[in-house]
């Protein structure tokens, strides 16, 4: 086949869940599902390679090109668990249901129906890359480290929901106390805004290591230390 005729053929075939060529998929998130089992991702480090690390995944998104993956908040992001990366080399592991102890390495069926039934359901055209597609509570307990002066002083804010914008950027939702008109505060609210989008974020934390940072553990305030080091 000619290089142009293989081109043409590659222009020709459509994406089933974006609806775009396939060379111009761009493999962003385009679905999330929540994570209300507890379902955990399983990581190591190159400070300590024998010893398995858990994280609970937050929600599972599909891809562009029909991927599912689950999603965590590391360090000061929320990425794929099959894509996480750190500078003591953090690798992903596999997925692990601490209810029954299985470890697994793809997406559990029921996540891959819901969000495969939920992209072909809802289509959206001729849309902005800031668009509001979805938004879903954070179950897990998230935090977020906002700092002004280099972590001489800090605070956590409880993250209360993710954000998914039509460019697949997921935004973590604070709630902003001066702004706040009723109770309790859902997903969608007004009085929310975007921890990416503050000069002072750093970072995400999950319940448990933001709950022994207000405890003033040592354990906990020395991983602060180590960031505040490599930030």
């Amino acid at each position: 086949m000619k290089p142009h005729a293989a081109q043409e053929a590659s222009e020709n075939v459509i994406d089933l869940f974006s609806g775009k060529p396939l060379d111009e998929v761009a493999d962003n998130i385009i679905r999330i599902a929540p994570e209300f089992d507890g379902l955990e991702m399983l990581y190591t480090n190159d400070s300590s390679p024998d010893k398995l690390y858990s994280l609970k995944v937050v929600c599972w998104g599909m891809k562009e090109s029909g991927e599912v993956v689950g999603m965590v908040p590391w360090l000061n992001q929320i990425v794929a668990c099959t894509e996480i990366n750190d500078p003591l080399n953090g690798r992903w592991e596999g997925y692990r249901d601490p209810g029954t102890n299985d470890i697994f390495y793809e997406p559990p069926l029921h996540k891959i129906v819901e969000l495969e039934t939920s992209a072909k359901y809802y289509t959206y055209e001729n849309v902005d890359d800031d668009s509001i597609i979805q938004e879903i509570p954070d179950a897990i307990g998230t935090h977020a480290v906002l700092t002004e002066n280099g972590f001489r002083s800090f605070v956590l804010i409880e993250v209360l929901s993710w954000r998914l914008l039509a460019g697949g950027k997921i935004q973590a939702m604070l709630v902003d106390e001066n702004e706040v008109k009723s109770t309790p505060v859902l997903p969608g609210d007004e009085c929310l805004y975007a921890a990416q989008e503050r000069e002072d974020f750093r970072y995400f934390f999950q319940h448990r290591i933001a709950n022994k940072i207000k405890e003033q553990d040592p354990e906990a305030l020395a991983a602060i230390s180590m960031l505040i080091e490599s930030w």
